[in-house]
């Protein structure tokens, strides 16, 4: 097959998925507005909010402050640093000694074949009175609304829902391309959660109800792990519970990275998708090599007739056109995004430019990612390195 061949099966391929995502991307706006349209309820159990921590990061003071805001007052939190000695640990008592509700401080203690913000959680559980009803997870560099665990934690007046889930949308904090390339490289993850899709957990911010999480057996599934969500997520997915994407409840987080960071980030989140979700790592990884291999063939046959003098604007067309619908899919996903997310619609919009420009040009850091979780099993994360043996089975390891 000539190169000219395999380069039109591939741009064909490629507009076709690119509409089809288009009209996904559609289905998916309408479910966030009907869910922004949806009154919460009143279900208002006694709710656990667990936030490990650790090390300083961007904005950690304001992130932990805006846990202690929420709307309701039925909730009591528990910041889990893993040693005495980390350096959060005073910022972390600060808010927690002057927090309107009740606020914990947690010592986990060094994880034990298992990932350290993993073994964090198992301890916070552990620990937990038998009062609360509901668990929510959520991270240090996430900042949410105050009507964001009402909402997260509402819809489990539904007995049959499993736990409901959400997402982050990242803000660079500095105009850096590395930070940019993060915040474009992340904001797809968004449209992955849907109405009907199998969702997964994202550890920054679920709720499950107490009762679901031990029939469930999550502290065992967590016992060898590094991945706090996707192994909530096996273990919902045993036992048949669905996990409910809640739009609503969108977080935003505010990033800084250089392109060391950028690399470690990325490719730790893309390896930990192999081990743990395959089902999700195979397709994703086709898809984007496929997107990057049509448009290299194309600018390739472009530049070969522009050389030649021939005409090349059928060829340039077939390029430009999977670009152009990834455009709008991106832009869809915006138009989403500032929707659910009022009060940061000025700053997203302010750097929209890297949410569909900068779009098209991801797939190929995502190839990068893929590439590398096909050569090593190790990861780094906080200043700790781990080796992925098996969904059940971690080292703790030196690079």
């Amino acid at each position: 097959m000539s190169v000219e061949t395999t380069f039109y099966l591939l741009a064909l391929l490629q507009i076709l998925l690119g509409a089809y995502l288009i009209w996904q991307a559609w289905q998916w706006l309408g479910y966030v507005r009907r869910r922004l349209h949806t009154d919460p309820g009143f279900y208002s159990p006694r709710v656990a909010v667990f936030c490990p921590c650790k090390g300083i990061e961007p904005g950690l003071e304001r992130n932990l402050l805006a846990l202690t805001e929420f709307e309701r007052q039925n909730y009591e939190i528990f910041f889990i640093l893993a040693s005495g000695s980390d350096a959060a640990r005073s910022i972390v008592e600060r808010i927690a000694k002057n927090s309107k509700v009740k606020a914990n401080v947690v010592i986990a203690g060094s994880p034990m074949n298992c990932g350290e913000k993993v073994n964090n959680l198992r301890v916070g559980v552990e620990q937990l009175p038998p009062e609360f009803e509901v668990l929510v997870f959520t991270d240090s560099d996430g900042r949410p609304g105050k009507s964001w665990l009402h909402h997260l934690v509402a819809a489990l007046s539904d007995p049959r829902i499993g736990a409901t889930t959400t997402m982050r949308w990242l803000i660079p904090n500095r105009s850096n391309l590395p930070a940019a390339l993060l915040a474009a490289w992340n904001a797809p993850l968004v449209t992955m959660l849907s109405e009907t899709g199998r969702n997964f957990c994202w550890g920054g911010g679920t709720a499950i109800r107490r009762s679901v999480f031990e029939q469930s057996g999550v502290l065992n599934e967590w016992k060898n792990s590094v991945s706090d969500d996707y192994s909530l997520t096996r273990a919902l997915e045993r036992n048949n519970r669905p996990i409910v994407f809640v739009p609503e409840c969108l977080m935003l987080s505010y990033v800084e990275t250089d392109f060391r960071g950028l690399l470690e980030f990325t490719n730790r989140q893309i390896l930990i998708t192999r081990v743990y979700a395959n089902r999700v790592w195979a397709p994703a990884a086709a898809t984007h090599l496929l997107y990057c291999l049509t448009l290299v063939l194309g600018v390739i046959l472009v530049s070969s007739e522009f050389l030649e003098q021939r005409p090349a604007f059928h060829v340039m067309m077939l390029t430009f056109l999977p670009v152009l619908l990834s455009s709008l899919r991106s832009a869809t996903r915006l138009i989403g995004v500032t929707e659910a997310l009022p009060a940061g619609r000025s700053q997203i919009m302010a750097q929209a430019w890297i949410y569909i420009l900068l779009a098209v040009i991801i797939p190929f850091l995502y190839v990068v990612n893929f590439g590398n979780s096909l050569i090593t099993r190790k990861i780094r994360w906080r200043g700790m390195a781990y080796e992925l043996i098996s969904p059940e089975q971690t080292r703790i390891a030196r690079f």
